[in-house]
């Protein structure tokens, strides 16, 4: 799951963004507007986390652009603002949920993965391979009855190749879902990371290389 913050307060941004990535998610910060509709309309996003009140370039008018420009990515308002007005005109602007600051942290979360499922539809909250599954709510993975001690990118790539179904997935697509705009594109994480979870996923393997092609399940 990739998502992007956008918000002025670079305390809370970093802060977001550091628990989001505990909760194994791959996230890029921007501290304004412009920038952070200049990133969302460059990358592939799933969850847009967008603060309302931004100075310069409002909020409203980033989701308006963006709604705009078909992007497909799920927008989640923040804003310190809580009546329903404000309820109705960010919903009303294209946003798909919206969240009133102070927040709890793990709905905040819930929110997200909630928005990032709807962001491709058919794909189950919990999904199986045999006995190895992946609950994607909770973030959790098993193989068995044993819990995997996966760390972010390996499950994050997991997911990916589990909600593929079969389809060969490149690396450069892992590279794009997985990491966050910091990432190589020259780097061989993508394939250090596979091996990892191979090593963790044991026997039978799950994951196939597919030459010239990328990874599958």
């Amino acid at each position: 799951m990739r998502v992007l913050v956008v918000e002025d307060d670079e305390e809370m941004a970093l802060t977001v963004a550091a628990g989001l990535r505990r909760a194994r998610m791959a996230v890029d910060v921007a501290l304004d507007g412009a920038s952070g509709l200049e990133r969302a309309l460059c990358n592939d996003y799933d969850v847009i986390v967008l603060d309302r009140d931004l100075p310069a370039m409002h909020g409203d008018d980033v989701c308006a652009e963006l709604i705009a420009a078909g992007c497909r990515c799920r927008i989640l308002m923040l804003t310190a603002a809580a009546t329903t007005e404000d309820l109705v005109d960010g919903l009303g602007l294209g946003a798909d949920d919206y969240l009133s600051k102070p927040f709890d942290f793990r709905a905040l979360v819930a929110r997200i993965g909630a928005l990032a499922r709807r962001a491709h539809p058919a794909v189950p909250p919990v999904l199986r391979h045999g006995d190895l599954v992946v609950d994607t709510a909770r973030r959790h993975a098993t193989r068995g009855s044993q819990p995997l001690d996966l760390a972010p990118k390996e499950f994050g790539v997991l997911e990916l190749l589990l909600a593929a179904e079969g389809r060969v997935v490149s690396a450069e697509e892992l590279l794009e879902r997985v990491w966050d705009e910091a990432a190589d594109p020259f780097t061989n994480a993508v394939k250090i990371t596979v091996s990892r979870l191979r090593a963790k996923l044991g026997e039978p393997a799950v994951i196939e290389t597919v030459a010239k092609s990328g990874y599958r399940i």
